[in-house]
């Protein structure tokens, strides 16, 4: 079930809100619960049991791990239940790619079956490691009640596609948290603000995106090129920030305050900047289970830029069983290693050429990173920017109808401006201002109209970050 579907908008979200404001507070857990597990099924009812068996073996690895102050101990049983969850997560997400490198590689012809990815396993495997290596690092107790730790593991509203909770951001909030109507009434805004995303501005873009880069690249010319890259760039962004604002508004209305996952990338002044602001929480994730346990930048220069390559081919990897992710990865670990190495970090040099030239250089390798994201195969995306750079010119290219029309053009120019913190505040207008409320209650209510006439009209409406 998606956000953006017309049943989860008119039946299930308005049924669950309904069902939870009435309950007592004893209960509300568990009908978060059972929402989130007929959310699942709803979609990948074949694949509950993956996560029924992931919620088992999560909470008998930390009741074993508290149950000992054995350092040795406690690791062994750390790194076995680690083990199961990334042995499920290696066989659904890699395992045809392993096959397949594997054939490729040494000529045989092994035959299996492909294997289908469970909806939401890279978000809901990593939340579950979390829990464990906080258990083992004395940051956390150990639940005891199996009901709320499936609860931090299900929760529907990031469940599929994040942002990645962490359990020691939400442990206290599942045992104890206020529903203030406040609260729900931002939740309910900041969710229309991100459907409008979704469905307004990124749906729109995928239309132009999804037809330029179908295309072979000897049928591309170098304007094409670069309005298939731009709106990709923001389909991208507003796609997967229009799933948190709407994950996060459904937490504040469940009374749950998630992390945020975007923080205007695109002002960005360098790569390392940019993963500040971009995907926070898969960041901070991979920077405090793996970057800093790998010895961060405590052990010297070499030894920094090894685990910052490291942790991005991870980063990559995560994405997607594909060499194309891994050299998306790869892009990123170079600017970062670099930037590093220069210093850019410190910030030292406050010229204003020098942080234009900077916004420009993270602006085009983000970009061109994305193209490389976004390419079936790395050798597409290499013929592809070369095509942006005139390095291959195409002539006597055939006419084809990539949909560049007044509605494209209008969602490209908003989806620029509005990639600026212009409106950073605008849910959370003071009381007493309250023409300005009004003017932007109304204004939020026609996005919602105009969402939904869309989504009644159109056929397209995946949301991207469900394949990862």
């Amino acid at each position: 079930m998606l956000f953006s579907s017309m049943t989860f908008l008119f039946v299930f979200m308005p049924l669950v809100i309904t069902i939870y404001g009435l309950s007592k507070k004893e209960i509300r857990n568990y009908v978060l619960l059972i929402a989130s597990i007929l959310f699942y099924a709803w979609g990948e009812p074949r694949y509950l049991a993956i996560m029924i068996l992931t919620i088992l073996v999560n909470y008998v690895g930390a009741i074993e791990m508290a149950r000992f102050f054995n350092r040795k101990k406690r690791k062994l049983i750390l790194v076995a239940t680690i083990c199961v969850n990334l042995g499920f997560l290696i066989y659904f997400k890699y395992f045809n790619f392993i096959v397949d490198n594997a054939n490729n590689l040494f000529n045989t012809n092994f035959d299996f079956i492909d294997v289908i990815m469970p909806i939401g396993i890279s978000f809901y495997t990593f939340q579950a490691m979390s829990y464990l290596i906080d258990v083992y690092r004395r940051e956390v107790k150990a639940q005891k009640d199996i009901y709320k730790l499936a609860l931090y593991i299900v929760l529907f509203p990031q469940l599929v596609a994040g942002p990645i909770v962490k359990y020691h951001d939400v442990c206290d909030q599942i045992d104890n948290r206020k529903v203030k109507f406040e609260n729900v009434i931002i939740g309910f805004k900041r969710f229309i603000m991100g459907l409008a995303k979704k469905v307004l501005l990124a749906n729109t873009l995928a239309v132009v995106a999804d037809k330029v880069f179908a295309q072979d690249t000897e049928l591309l010319s170098q304007g094409i090129a670069w309005i298939g890259a731009l709106a990709y760039i923001l389909q991208l962004y507003y796609d997967f920030s229009g799933y948190s604002d709407m994950a996060i508004g459904l937490g504040l209305m469940f009374g749950f305050k998630f992390m945020e996952n975007f923080n205007y990338p695109y002002i960005s002044k360098s790569i390392g900047e940019f993963w500040q602001r971009w995907h926070i929480s898969l960041s901070t994730w991979f920077k405090q289970y793996l970057y800093i346990p790998l010895g961060g930048n405590r052990k010297g220069k070499k030894r920094t830029y090894l685990n910052l390559i490291l942790v991005f081919l991870a980063t990559g990897i995560w994405h997607g069983a594909s060499w194309v992710y891994f050299t998306w990865g790869a892009w990123n670990a170079l600017f970062i290693v670099i930037e590093k190495a220069l210093g850019w970090g410190k910030d030292e040099i406050k010229k204003w050429y020098f942080l234009v030239f900077r916004h420009i250089y993270a602006l085009l390798a983000v970009g061109l990173g994305m193209v490389i994201f976004r390419s079936p195969t790395v050798t597409y995306a290499c013929e592809y920017i070369q095509v942006m750079f005139g390095i291959i010119d195409n002539h006597n290219l055939p006419n084809f109808d990539y949909g560049l029309n007044y509605k494209f053009l209008i969602a490209l120019l908003v989806g620029f401006a509005l990639s600026l913190p212009l409106m950073r505040n605008i849910l959370n207008v003071k009381y007493e201002r309250k023409v300005l409320r009004s003017a932007i209650n109304i204004w939020l209510f026609i996005l919602f109209f105009l969402s939904t006439i869309s989504l009644a009209a159109s056929t397209y409406n995946p949301f991207i970050y469900f394949r990862f």
